[in-house]
């Protein structure tokens, strides 16, 4: 097994990077990648610790991306070192932007009567504060019984304590990760809420942009929609990747390289990937 999508402590993870590593290797994933949120800040305990398991591992990110419709669009990259100047600085920006969503968020909430605060979420989140731990905090306080609950009422899109995230452009994005010598790579291309023929012309469109890659084995993407997307990136000459979204007990429901269970990514992927990366940085 592999796994090229997880996040740790340092986004909204529940496990450290050190943790996440020792569990991959528990479980017995050949190779792994860490990808945490608008964040190098992880890489390199994880890379470390993977050091001294003796398990393969890339370095790498995930960037929200602006979006027009209802759907939401991530960016992965990926690259071989924890440490990228160019790219931590973009970074350090989203981080401050997120800052400051978090306290109008809280403000918000703190509007509507539920009484939270910055340090007990800082105290659940123990890194990157985002929406999970606004949910998780919720349910603590008797406010929601459910994640699915706090979304719905206070957090989502639409919803009362709802504040949009600063997000760079598809095209900044991917030219930032590629400025960085790493792959940019489509995440979950389900949540784009595309049909078909709309993001197969949108893969095309993402391709002229320099877009190298697209997640096809992922967690909530059904048989048949994980075969149009292996037909599609084939045909584009796309690169194949796959990830669980790993997130320990924020998302209880998916395991670390299985997803909800029936998850396989084959290894010749992650072979694929490092050769592409190896290329570049030679």
């Amino acid at each position: 097994m592999i796994d090229l999508h997880t996040h740790s402590t340092a986004s909204d993870g529940t496990y450290s990077p050190s943790e996440l590593v020792h569990l991959a290797k528990k479980e017995g994933l050949k190779a792994l990648a860490l990808t945490d949120h608008d964040t190098l800040q992880g890489l390199k305990e994880a890379y470390e610790t993977s050091q001294v398991e003796g398990l393969e591992f890339l370095c790498g990110v995930e960037i929200s991306i602006k979006i027009e419709g209802p759907g939401h669009f991530h960016l992965l990259g990926y690259f071989l070192t924890p440490e990228i100047p160019s790219l931590e600085t973009t970074l350090l920006s989203l981080q401050k932007a997120r800052d400051k969503r978090n306290k109008l968020m809280l403000e918000k909430l703190q509007a509507l009567g539920i009484d939270i605060t910055l340090e007990e979420l800082e105290n659940i989140a123990q890194g990157e504060i985002g929406r999970p731990h606004f949910a998780k905090l919720l349910i603590q306080k008797g406010v929601v019984k459910t994640f699915q609950e706090a979304f719905d009422r206070y957090l989502k899109k639409g919803a009362p304590a709802y504040v949009p995230k600063a997000l760079l452009t598809p095209e900044e994005g991917i030219n930032k990760i590629l400025q960085s010598g790493g792959i940019p790579v489509l995440a979950h291309p389900i949540t784009l809420k595309l049909n078909e023929k709309e993001l197969s012309n949108y893969l095309a469109k993402l391709k002229e942009l320099g877009i190298k890659g697209v997640e096809v084995y992922y967690s909530e993407h059904s048989k048949t929609f994980t075969e149009f997307l292996y037909t599609v990136a084939k045909r584009l000459d796309l690169l194949i990747t796959g990830g669980s979204d790993f997130h320990g007990t924020n998302k209880p429901d998916i395991k670390l390289g299985r997803g909800f269970g029936n998850l396989k990514i084959p290894y010749e992927v992650f072979l694929k990937l490092k050769e592409a990366l190896e290329k570049i940085s030679s």
